[in-house]
């Protein structure tokens, strides 16, 4: 299984934005692209060719879930691990985002010292 290294974060909010692409680069050693709505995403996500998605539930415009479905016809979400990032943590609603094919769901707030290793750990599953 290769080694992850570049991650695609979709988040509106410019302060999450910020302390997640610091926590993943400075703890994580990983490359960042930020990306702060579905469409600027949709426009970047080839040329980046991320190894793995984290993307925001709630965005203005374009959801996350839609954005998934998007992408899903760029990328092959085969290859390349979904996880959302939500502060709604129903047990339903986990389930719905599974469903749509996210591989797993962060809950925010968020840890910024362990996201970078529950990042790793999603990453590790998925090649099993």
């Amino acid at each position: 299984m290769s080694e992850l290294k570049r991650i695609l974060h979709v988040e509106d909010d410019p302060s999450i934005q910020a302390v997640v692409k610091v926590s993943l680069e400075a703890i994580g050693g990983y490359q960042v692209q930020s990306c702060s709505s579905g469409h600027q995403a949709l426009e970047e996500v080839e040329a980046f060719a991320p190894q793995f998605v984290l993307l925001d539930v709630m965005m203005p415009g374009m959801g996350g879930p839609e954005t998934l479905t998007r992408l899903s016809e760029r990328i092959d979400l085969g290859q390349v691990p979904v996880v959302f990032m939500t502060a709604k943590v129903q047990p339903s609603e986990i389930e719905h985002l599974r469903k749509l094919g996210a591989r797993d769901v962060i809950v925010k707030p968020f840890d910024p010292m362990r996201l970078a290793s529950q990042i790793q750990a999603i990453w590790d599953a998925s090649g099993e």
